[in-house]
Parts: structure tokens; sequence; C-alpha cells
């Protein structure tokens, strides 16, 4: 079942990309005493990831964090090397790049995607959550082909 308002987030260590290389993070250094603006895209790098979702928060970070968040994170189910690169190539400075190569956080949540049909494998499914001090208050989960739910103006709407 898909992680919902009022769950909290589950244990979980991300990878991302600093200048000694890839290095953990966990769930709790993301998300303790913090609101966080959270959004997971399919794939780094593919046409609607690149062109919309992650463009959307580039654009929109400075009106999200003044509405008190702490921190805008993008995941997806790549490595870190992926995501560090996508970051750079999308100006994405202020945005937190988070890999769950191996999906476990997304798996955890109940959010994955088989996309082995294209030939990537378990993904995540597109969608973006607002967390407060590690407990979800909204959640919106994309329907396929579609980046409404979880877009930058809905999370800045929802703030």
């Amino acid at each position: 079942m898909a992680i919902q308002v009022g769950d909290k987030i589950p244990t979980a260590t991300f990878n991302v990309m600093t200048a000694d290389g890839p290095q953990g993070m966990s769930s709790d250094e993301i998300f303790a005493g913090k609101k966080v603006v959270f959004f997971a895209v399919p794939g780094a790098f593919t046409p609607g990831c690149s062109m919309t979702h992650l463009p959307g928060f580039v654009v929109q970070a400075d009106s999200i964090k003044a509405k008190g968040v702490d921190t805008i994170a993008c995941m997806s189910v790549n490595d870190a090397f992926v995501m560090g690169s996508w970051g750079q190539a999308q100006n994405a400075d202020e945005i937190l790049m988070l890999a769950d190569g191996n999906a476990e956080f997304t798996k955890a949540i109940g959010m994955e995607l088989d996309a082995s049909g294209f030939g990537m494998g378990t993904r995540s499914q597109r969608f973006g959550m607002i967390v407060e001090d590690g407990t979800v208050t909204y959640v919106g989960i994309e329907a396929p082909g579609e980046i409404k739910a979880s877009s930058a103006e809905t999370m800045l709407e929802q703030l």
C-alpha cells in the first residue's frame, strides 16, 4: 500500500553525490525536525522529468523555501553519479538530489513501478510529498504521463 497522509517516513539510506564521491544520507538527516518538499521521478534525464518536473522546482525553489521549507529533495531509482550529473545539468543547486539505487525506499513506501517493459526495471512512480518532522502531510501520486499532483506549482499551493 502506498504511503499516505499521517504516515511516518520509514528509515532508509539514500546516496548523494559529494565532492568526495557518493555518500550515504539517512532519512533522519533529511526529514527529522524539518519541513521537506520531496518529489520522485521515474528516471533522471528522461523527457518529462528533465523538461517539466525538475525544472519546475528549480524555478520555484525560492518561493517554496519562502513558505518555511527547509529542503527540496528529488529522488529517483538511479545511482548517485546519475543524480549528481542530472542535478548539475539542470542547475538544481537548491535541490537535494537523492539516489535510491536499489529502490529500497521506493518499495518501503509502496511506490515502485515496473518499467521493465521499457527496459528500465524497477523504478519509482512519479509523486510528491510534503513531510513535516518525518510525517507526511501531503501526498500526490501521478496518473501515467501526468505531472500535476506532484508539480512545483501544486506543492507550492499545498504549503
